[in-house]
Formats: C-alpha cells, structure tokens, sequence
C-alpha cells in the first residue's frame, strides 16, 4: 500500500524506473539514469484572524537521463503512462543523438554507487484537518498581537504541510528512494502605523510537526521582532564591527558553498579559486558535512548522481579541505566527487562560547544585521553589497534600530575576519551557522 496521502508505493515508483533503465538499454543507450517522484501538501494562510487562503498541490514527475557514449539527452514527464514514460525516453534518446560529445559526460564510476541506504528517519506525515491548520495560524497570529497594541496590522500567520517521495536508478545498478516530509508555520506582523510602519515575521520548520515551536512562540516572536524596530533611523556612513544574526549568517554559508562549488570552478567564475588547502576563513571557523543526520534538511544516504554520502570536514580551522562537487564538476576539474551533486548535505558551523548577546559585548560599538536585502554579490570578485537594517549598538548593549543602510565589503576579506561564531544556530534549515561577528565593514547611510 501506498503511504496515507500517496498515489503510488516505493515499490511502484522503484518498478517504473527500474522498467525505464531496461527500456532504454533496448532502445540502445549506453547508460541510463532516472528519478521518478510525487508530492503532495497544502498551505492554509490566515490574516488578522480570517482565512485569507487555503491552497493545495500535488504533482508528480519522470526525468529521464541518457548516455549514446559520451552524448546526452534529456527529456521528462508528468504522465506516468507506459507510453508516455517510453515517448520521454525515447525523446531523450533522439536529444542525445543531436549533441555533441561531451568526455565528462555519463555516470558515476559503479563502485562510488550507495548500496547501504539507512533510514534516515525523513518522514513524518502530519494528518491534520483544515480547521486544526487554521486553528495553529490564528493561535500564531494571535500571540503577536498580544505582544503590544502597537501591534496594529498583519502580512498573515500560515500553516503549511508537504509530503513527498522519491526512487532514483541508473543503469550501474543503483537504485534508491525515500518519502520526506517539511512542515512549518510563520507569521507576519506590522507595529506602527504612516510613515513609521515597520514589518517583521518569525517561523519554523521541522521534519516532524511535533517539533516545531509553538504558535505562540512563534507569533510572540514576530511580534517581539516588529516592535524592536520601532524608531528605526539611518546612522552615518562609518566603518565599524558587524554582526549578523543567525539567520542570515546562514546565507554567508550559502556564499561561501556556491564560491567552492564545482560548477562556479570550472567556469572560473569565483573568487576563491584554487583555494584546496589554503586559509578560506579566520581559524576560528570549522564547518563540517553531516549527510547522515536524523530528521535533518540535509540528510541523504546519495547525491544526485547515485554517489554515496559521507561525513566530510570542509573547514578545519579556517584552511578549506574539500570542494563541493558533483561526477561531471569533478571530472571537468581532473578530480573525484565529493558526492555532491545537488548541493550540500547538512554543514554545520561549529559554535562558539558565545550566544547573541555576548557577540554583542565583544564587538563592543557597531552594528548588528537582521534584514538583508537585494542581491549584491560578485563571485568573481568577491565583493558584497547588501541593503540592510538591524540595530546599533553601543558599549555592548543595542541602542536604537536602524534602516535605511547599505553594508559593503569583500567575502574574501569578510570571511578571514570572522572574529567569533555564536551558539545560537537555528535547526530550521540545512545549513546551521550561529551569528557571526566580522571585524569590520563599510556601512552607507547618510
């Protein structure tokens, strides 16, 4: 039987891909490879207490991959009819047929295919009832009311709920699929009103439901959040300490991730090129890749490619170890996979003894960053430029919020005056990074 809510089984979507590989073969392609999924969830959004939306999907997808030697085609469905799957391979065949030969092209080598797949403990259905979804986001919008009567107005609270499932095979005998689930719940809040208005939300997201703040929690902190940045102003242009919260921390790990992919390498198109062995970031950074962790984003016992995980350090003190690479990056570049196809598997940033508060004290007089925006990043260059606001702060302790600003440096420079890595690292994604305080940066105001 299928898993409540699926319209196939594991074993059924394992028997089309399995019949898929065997059709190609007869076809006359070389190697084959493909991932046959489905998924399903719905998204309840509730503002100022009424239900604003309540949206569903479901999909489902063949893609098919295909090798004439060292020709590739690739084509996909969303039928999952006999014929439909035999037309799709067979128009990745004809594909394949009309490009060039590529000497990196093809599959992985067969003794680098995962034959132990774990579980991995991935999936946690969440069998909840319209009314209860909504239910969760009024609690959640609620709480942020709560917070203050300054509090005026909200971009909605929601409840959302995805479930999905998976097999991959290829013709070096790999073949393998799991179910997954995410689930969360947010909320978005307005305190102030004119020109005075300032908008801040909150949320979680968890592999299993049971895991996830409470609403009120999660609205009380949306609130909290809003309510700080009352009184926001511009602050002179300086060069001061800065550090950014958590959450957007994480995204200077996604700077970083995308800098030492293979891809931005062997287009030499980043800005730290041949960096294997070199100082990358200040020794006080340590990023680790766990695939194997439980419940986790990030987990998986394969890439993309079929190529088994394992448990790698990236960053050992600042000196990078390993690049993030998929069979055909690794190829391009004369190296080995690094079982990265499809990105990173769960980094984690090592914490340090520090929480929020006590970056704060070590910086001392600067500024702290919570809101980042637009996308000013040159990877060739390495030069950042980022809207910002967040708070001042002085002698330690934040002052007054501040919007308006532009912070500028270099990601190079920025990642090797990483000066601490704070505790608090959320478990809401796949990457997990505490605060980090950099030395300095250029901050534009007025």
């Amino acid at each position: 039987m299928s898993a409540p809510g699926f319209s196939f089984t594991q074993a059924q979507l394992r028997e089309i891909a399995s019949d898929i590989l065997k059709y190609a073969a007869k076809r006359g392609a070389s190697d084959c490879a493909t991932d046959v999924s489905e998924g399903f969830g719905q998204s309840i959004a509730v503002r100022r207490g009424e239900v604003d939306t309540i949206e569903y999907n479901r999909d489902k997808g063949v893609g098919v991959t295909v090798y004439l030697g060292q020709q590739r085609g690739y084509a996909s469905t969303s039928d999952f009819s006999k014929k439909a799957i035999r037309a799709t391979v067979d128009a990745a065949l004809s594909i394949a047929r009309f490009t060039a030969p590529d000497p990196c092209a093809g599959l992985a080598e067969a003794a680098l295919m995962a034959k132990d797949c774990p579980d991995l403990d991935l999936f946690h259905p969440w069998n909840i009832e319209i009314d209860e979804a909504i239910a969760l986001a009024r609690r959640c919008e609620d709480a942020a009311f709560a917070v203050s009567p300054e509090i005026g107005n909200s971009e909605g609270a929601q409840t959302s709920i995805q479930q999905a499932q998976f097999a991959s095979a290829n013709s070096h005998g790999f073949l393998g699929g799991y179910a997954t689930s995410r689930h969360g719940l947010s909320c978005s809040v307005i305190a102030g009103k004119d020109d005075a208005m300032q908008r801040e939300f909150w949320y979680d997201s968890r592999r299993d439901a049971a895991e996830l703040m409470s609403p009120e929690a999660i609205g009380r902190l949306a609130g909290e959040r809003a309510l700080a940045r009352q009184g926001a102003r511009k602050i002179t242009t300086c060069e001061v300490p800065v550090v950014f919260e958590a959450p957007l921390a994480v995204s200077l790990l996604g700077n970083f991730v995308h800098a030492v992919s293979g891809g931005a390498l062997y287009r030499k198109s980043s800005f730290l090129l041949d960096s294997l062995g070199q100082q990358v970031f200040s020794p006080v950074v340590n990023i680790a890749e766990r695939p194997h962790q439980p419940r986790a984003f990030g987990s998986t016992a394969f890439d993309s490619d079929g190529v088994a995980t394992h448990d790698r350090e990236v960053v050992i003190d600042g000196v990078l170890q390993g690049y993030f690479l998929s069979t055909y990056s690794a190829r391009k570049l004369g190296m080995e996979t690094t079982a990265n196809a499809g990105g990173s598997h769960n980094l984690r940033v090592k914490a340090g003894d520090k929480d929020l508060d006590g970056l704060l004290r070590q910086m001392g007089r600067g500024l702290l960053v919570t809101e980042l925006l637009g996308h000013g990043v040159n990877y060739v260059t390495g030069d950042y430029s980022r809207g910002a606001a967040g708070f001042w702060v002085e002698d330690g302790v934040i002052q007054h919020a501040v919007e308006e600003i532009t912070i500028a440096g270099n990601l190079r420079e920025m990642f090797l005056n990483v000066l601490a890595v704070g505790n608090d690292a959320l478990p809401r994604g796949a990457k997990h990074c505490g605060s980090l305080l950099i030395e300095r940066m250029k901050i534009a105001g007025h």
